[in-house]
């Protein structure tokens, strides 16, 4: 891909808090694109498992990386709802559900200012229909899931005769007959081909089902991850001590490991993870190639990320709903004019800035309601820090805090109701420094910072007796009946 200096088209300036159009030249086109489960650590170039991206390792080589980017939570089991609403809506976790009724989405505000939208691969957003101008094979949740799947054993002696991600039998991704992930490929190669004559800027929305499970890929990308090659998470555990209070241990996505968890089992999940990834990169590097055929690279901005993390067998968690860093940090990163190669920005950010990114980019006003902020004026070096406290929520069970390198989590249903963690000292979360009273003082700093910083997010939850806010909506809900 070729990166220039070039002008960019909608130079827009950061001002108290919104962004304001400037004239400009020529508008730069935006190619988004959003993987589905891919925790921070799965990028090749990072070095911190064994994954093989080398199509992602280009954009870390070409552009700048946000090493700590998040995703402030969920209201329900399916994480990946939540984070898409607040990526569309681009207002805050508890508000974006409202937003998503009343406001334009991502797609409405790039057409407003000029932009061709185009969308193909994952929507999951709870509102009747993608608004974008042209829509190409647009999936739901996630494919079919099988009892085969489910009831497999993952035992060693077990192995030819359950279920493999290789089988197209059984449906998933290889539904229809060709894999979701060449799908949204093909359809990207396809889009350029009609655009590449056409002078107007485009906004496109390519979003993978990868790597989400039932994560699928063709044999040969299973075999390029040996089961003795691979290393056991270490912070493996084969249970989580809170796993039903937090979470559930009968939730959809804990269910794809057996209990207790095994370093075999763990081992496998990860072989497929890694190799559903690189599959995906290799359609990655297809879309890529295509962007610099078609003459447009030298004017678009990339930009690619993942809806959250996933944890895999750390923690003895599977899935996604928990507030450490292998399931809130999804990777970021930024390609296209100006922006430094080989760039690292370690500034907490939520993945879901990336909307108000492009706005900026495009040189469109943000919204009101647009909460999230562009990324820019960090790039630029205009300021050092994007929020002053990362906050993270599950439903009723889980809030977080974090604030320099502390992590403070709240169990409100558990029976341990809060973990401490400083992440600097201790990367990996294994050390919880809450029952340390060396550290009653940070706690107590920390709590009070959570409670001002539930306040600005709309957060009723009381973590001390979340109850009490359960028995107020009932009562409430009672009385508009009876009226």
């Amino acid at each position: 891909m070729k990166i220039t200096t070039s002008i960019i088209c909608a130079a827009a300036a950061l001002v108290t808090g919104t962004v304001t159009v400037q004239a400009a030249e020529k508008q730069p086109n935006i190619m988004f694109i959003f993987a589905d489960d891919q925790t921070y650590e799965s990028i090749g170039a990072y070095g911190l498992t064994e994954v093989k991206t080398p199509h992602l390792d280009r954009l870390v080589a070409r552009g700048a990386t946000f090493t700590h980017a998040y995703n402030m939570g969920a209201w329900g089991g399916a994480v990946c709802v939540a984070s898409r609403t607040m990526l569309n809506t681009g207002a805050f976790v508890n508000r974006s559900q409202q937003h998503l009724k009343t406001s334009p989405q991502w797609a409405e505000l790039m057409k407003s200012g000029g932009y061709t939208t185009y969308m193909t691969g994952k929507w999951h957003v709870p509102i009747v229909g993608p608004k974008f101008d042209v829509l190409a094979d647009v999936r739901g949740g996630m494919p079919n899931q099988t009892r085969e799947r489910y009831a497999r054993t993952l035992k060693e002696d077990a192995y030819d005769t359950e279920w493999k991600p290789w089988e197209t039998k059984y449906g998933g991704f290889w539904k229809g007959g060709t894999h979701w992930s060449q799908v949204v490929a093909d359809n990207t190669v396809k889009f350029f081909e009609q655009v590449k004559n056409d002078d107007k800027p485009f906004f496109m929305y390519l979003s993978f089902n990868a790597p989400h499970d039932p994560r699928q890929a063709p044999k040969e990308y299973v075999e390029m991850y040996p089961l003795d090659s691979l290393k056991v998470p270490v912070n493996f555990l084969p249970e989580y001590p809170y796993a039903n209070a937090i979470c559930g241990k009968k939730l959809r996505d804990e269910a794809l490991m057996p209990y207790p968890r095994t370093e075999y089992a763990v081992k496998r999940n990860r072989q497929e993870y890694f190799a559903s990834i690189t599959y995906m990169d290799h359609h990655i590097g297809r879309m890529l190639d295509a962007l610099d055929a078609s003459g447009k690279a030298d004017n678009t901005y990339i930009i690619f990320t993942a809806d959250h993390g996933l944890a895999l067998g750390r923690h003895g968690l599977a899935g996604k709903q928990n507030m450490y860093e292998h399931s809130m940090r999804a990777p970021f990163m930024i390609v296209g004019p100006g922006i430094k190669p080989e760039s690292k920005i370690k500034a907490p950010i939520y993945l879901q800035d990336a909307m108000a990114t492009s706005l900026e980019l495009a040189g469109i006003e943000k919204p009101e309601h647009v909460e999230f902020r562009s990324i820019m004026p960090l790039i630029k070096g205009e300021r050092k820090v994007q929020y002053d406290k990362i906050y993270g929520m599950y439903m009723d069970r889980q809030r977080m805090i974090i604030d320099g390198d502390w992590k403070l989590i709240f169990y409100p249903t558990a029976e341990k109701k809060m973990r401490l963690f400083n992440l600097k000292k201790d990367p990996h979360e294994m050390d919880d420094q809450i029952d340390n009273p060396e550290c009653a003082s940070v706690v107590t700093a920390l709590r009070a910072e959570f409670i001002k910083l539930q306040k600005a997010m709309d957060d009723k939850l009381n973590t001390d007796n979340p109850s009490k806010k359960k028995a107020r909506k009932r009562k409430k809900h009672r009385g508009k009946n009876h009226a």
